[in-house]
């Protein structure tokens, strides 16, 4: 387990922009931002499934993230194809930037392949030494407790994205704790992402905003 002050191999940064922000942009940034979420929604597989009780589904088998084919791999060849691993850091690449993009965080429209200022950094994983083979049967289990905190932190980070909202057209600037925090908060889910969806580490991940 990661402690506190231990950098986590899974590491996020998102670049505080040096100059005003778009006040046009931010304006109408649901609008702006709804042809880059379509895109993504197809590329996830995200859709409004109505035997959820009207609630979001993800497929997790046909499209978007390789998760369940990646586990059976781990279980039972103790092998992470490299080209799935680049497939998956390149999705949560693009996931963070729109993210970003959606807290206001940057007004670069988010690139479906360049890095931009948003920076994920994930390390190739030794399945066959670095990753019990086992351990992804109960990843999921284990994060219970950072769903619920990771919950709580995406409705606190709604309202800092409100409050930033009124910030740069105020004044074109994102107020810098509020930008940490949203940061954060991108950098703990995908680093639970990683522990316990796409399994390239086995380092359960910490309870913290920062790296």
């Amino acid at each position: 387990m990661s402690e506190a002050g231990t950098p986590y191999p899974v590491s996020v940064t998102v670049e505080y922009p040096d100059r005003e922000l778009d006040r046009l942009s931010t304006l109408f940034r649901v609008v702006f931002a709804a042809p880059i979420i379509a895109l993504l929604a197809m590329v996830i597989g995200l859709d409004h499934g109505g035997d959820v009780a009207g609630g979001w589904r993800i497929h997790i088998v046909m499209g978007g993230f390789l998760i369940v084919p990646t586990m059976l791999m781990i279980v039972f060849r103790r092998k992470y194809p490299k080209w799935w691993f680049d497939y998956n850091v390149n999705l949560t690449s693009f996931v963070a930037r729109v993210l970003a993009y959606m807290l206001l965080l940057r007004d670069e429209y988010p690139s479906t392949d360049e890095e931009q200022a948003v920076r994920v950094r994930i390390p190739y994983p030794d399945a066959r030494n670095g990753l019990d083979r086992l351990l992804p049967l109960v990843k999921w289990i284990l994060v219970l407790p950072h769903v619920i905190a990771l919950w709580l932190l995406s409705v606190l980070a709604f309202l800092a994205a409100v409050i930033a909202w009124f910030a740069i057209l105020v004044n074109g600037g994102y107020p810098k704790d509020l930008f940490e925090f949203q940061v954060g908060v991108i950098r703990w889910g995908i680093r639970v992402a990683s522990y316990a969806l796409l399994m390239v580490t086995d380092e359960y991940p910490p309870f913290r905003l920062g790296e």
